[in-house]
């Protein structure tokens, strides 16, 4: 189970997300960083815990009001041995082939199918599925078609996203029993260490965390304890035709 910390940028600094209201966030205020400046607030997770991965939300890029492309290139310059998942909307194709850089395809920003069919064989391609509580934000097939997916996709709830809900299980299930054996990580909603025990009990490849880990709800033995099990080898997420047990064994978790 790979965990992975979520930066929201708007006008150069993070801010704390809420229910996918965007025009609600203000500056974060954590005990992990001094400031709500991107370079704080990164140092501060990493102060926490030697993570590998760093999501980025650029939100103004997505909003199509701006971007925060001078702050993202100082966070990989800043630090060279992590890797960035960089969402910028419509945008976020000017980040292929960019060092240690991901490249998000976020499905309500997507507006040609097409496209990402030419990019899903790209490792550095990574796929979000954003729902808004039962609603899918994209284009109506995607959801349903695996074969546009890259080989890493994220289930994004953002309706869930800081609120104190819990992880959205059951389109986590349901992206998993269609994605083969491509990694599926779940966004919004992680409250603690025992969500992401039963998001690794269902086979997702990780989880992206932010209010958690502000609030210290997770700490640094659960986070090194999920590490440690990682490097250990972590769960593939199960192929089509799962085993009835699996099945049971999810419904038992869902309860």
């Amino acid at each position: 189970m790979q965990i992975i910390p979520v930066i929201d940028i708007r006008s150069g600094v993070v801010v704390r997300a809420r229910a996918g209201d965007r025009d609600s966030y203000a500056p974060i205020m954590s005990a992990l960083a001094p400031t709500s400046a991107p370079v704080d607030v990164v140092a501060g997770f990493l102060a926490l815990h030697s993570f590998e991965r760093i999501y980025i939300a650029d939100l103004d890029a997505i909003q199509g009001s701006g971007d925060n492309r001078h702050e993202i290139e100082a966070l990989v310059e800043r630090f060279p041995a992590m890797r960035f998942m960089v969402d910028a909307g419509a945008t976020s194709s000017d980040w292929r082939g960019v060092a240690r850089v991901e490249c998000v395809i976020g499905s309500e920003s997507l507006r040609d199918i097409e496209s990402l069919r030419a990019r899903k064989d790209d490792p550095d391609v990574v796929l979000s599925l954003d729902f808004r509580d039962d609603v899918f934000l994209g284009p109506d097939t995607l959801s349903n078609c695996a074969d546009l997916w890259p080989s890493q996709v994220i289930v994004m709830t953002l309706t869930r996203v800081g609120v104190g809900a819990g992880p959205d299980f059951d389109h986590v299930v349901k992206i998993i029993e269609r994605a083969g054996d491509r990694r599926v990580f779940a966004a919004g909603g992680v409250r603690d260490a025992r969500d992401l025990e039963q998001l690794e009990a269902l086979g997702a490849a990780g989880a992206l965390v932010a209010t958690a880990l502000h609030d210290g709800a997770l700490t640094r033995p659960d986070l090194d304890r999920f590490s440690g099990a990682q490097k250990k080898g972590s769960p593939k997420a199960p192929l089509q035709g799962e085993t009835p047990a699996l099945s049971w064994r999810r419904k038992d978790v869902l309860r």
